[in-house]
């Protein structure tokens, strides 16, 4: 099983990751964990932040010679803008962040204190695990991906799109679509909002492609796969819905027209032509690729603030303004990938249960050669 626990404060010194559980003998990419912590600060629409940090992981336990060696796997990423007994006092709190609800809960007067933990800045270490268990991942042929579908009311072709050709599109495009003429409006989109001191959500899909059927169960509620990806997917700041699949699209059609068909060869063995159920039945995969697609809301924090009540005096005020993003659904799309890794992972090792790579894989090579009996 993989646990992990992460540390730090946006302005705080560093911020800092524990992961348990990793079995010994995957042999970690560096460069692969370098590549997607970048890739989280890359997309068009980011702020300042993304230029003052380099975001470089320090793995200080759990390896030996670059392998893992089963013991915990610790990683610290310094804060460059390390500045958080120097900053401003705060009272304002703003609307559609932890702000209000943080500071009443655990009876802070200055907000500071919540903003700074509560900030999207904790989720550098999220990337950085699910680097790691990407790699893991990669040994048994899953890959997973991410990309733009919406934002700002631009919605992104993907009716004709292959995993391969969206892999290739979104790496190319600025905002991470693989829609090239959607990626420009999208573009515009973020450029107007940043000249009126606005800010933008939208929907990015992720797929995960490889997974073998049976991972996830139906004879518990927690241990269903949809709820375990859900619920991940959810726990990213300001993600607020989720679906799996067709998803909300289930409600606009009849059961005749919703689920997919059962089909055999012996090329193939049992598969679907369609995919609506995004991979996933009663809880367990299915064999087919997993499809998720979460939504982000526009970022809280803006330059022409919204209406609030100053904690101090009770009054009516504007709310703080703090150096933030005009648009990051690119980059929250890089983080659902990475809280989707870790919980594929996770089911795969409950699967799998092993101590080492080597005796996940004897157990993953002995379970397909069961499936093509079936």
């Amino acid at each position: 099983m993989l646990r992990y626990l992460t540390a730090g404060e946006s302005h705080g010194e560093s911020m800092t990751v524990i992961l348990d559980g990793m079995p010994s003998g995957l042999r970690v990419d560096n460069g692969l964990l370098k590549s997607e912590l970048k890739m989280r600060q890359s997309f068009y629409g980011r702020g300042k932040r993304m230029k003052i940090e380099p975001d470089i992981a320090r793995i200080s336990s759990g390896l030996r010679k670059g392998v893992t060696i089963g013991s915990p796997i610790s990683i610290l990423i310094r804060n460059k803008d390390f500045s958080i007994d120097s900053l401003a006092f705060i009272t304002k709190p703003r609307p559609g962040h932890a702000d209000l609800a943080g500071a009443m809960k655990y009876g802070l007067k200055d907000i500071r204190s919540v903003l700074e933990r509560s900030s999207a800045r904790d989720t550098v270490s999220r990337v950085a695990i699910g680097a790691l268990c990407k790699q893991l991942l990669m040994e048994f042929d899953i890959d997973i991906l991410s990309h733009v579908v919406i934002v700002g009311g631009v919605i992104a072709d993907t009716s004709d799109l292959s995993f391969k050709k969206i892999r290739s599109n979104a790496s190319k495009s600025p905002v991470n679509c693989a829609d090239g003429a959607a990626s420009k409006r999208m573009i515009e989109e973020i450029d107007r909002a940043r000249l009126e001191k606005d800010t933008l959500g939208g929907v990015f899909e992720i797929i995960v492609k490889g997974v073998p059927v049976g991972l996830g169960s139906y004879s518990q509620s927690d241990r269903r796969l949809n709820a375990r990806l859900c619920g991940a997917l959810s726990s990213i700041q300001a993600v607020k819905a989720v679906e799996v699949g067709a998803g909300f699209d289930y409600a606009l059609s009849r059961g005749s027209e919703a689920h997919d068909e059962i089909f055999y060869s012996r090329a193939k063995g049992f598969y679907r032509s369609t995919n609506r159920a995004g991979g996933i039945e009663g809880g367990m995969s299915n064999g087919e690729d997993i499809v998720l697609r979460a939504c982000m809301k526009p970022i809280p924090t803006l330059m022409s603030p919204l209406s609030t009540v100053d904690t101090k005096n009770k009054k009516a005020a504007r709310a703080t303004v703090e150096r933030s993003d005009v648009c990051a659904v690119g980059s929250c799309g890089v983080v659902g990938e990475a809280a989707v890794a870790i919980e594929i992972a996770n089911a795969f090792l409950e699967k799998f249960g092993g101590d080492s790579l080597q005796e996940i894989k004897r157990n993953h090579a002995g379970y397909l050669k069961q499936l093509r009996k079936f």
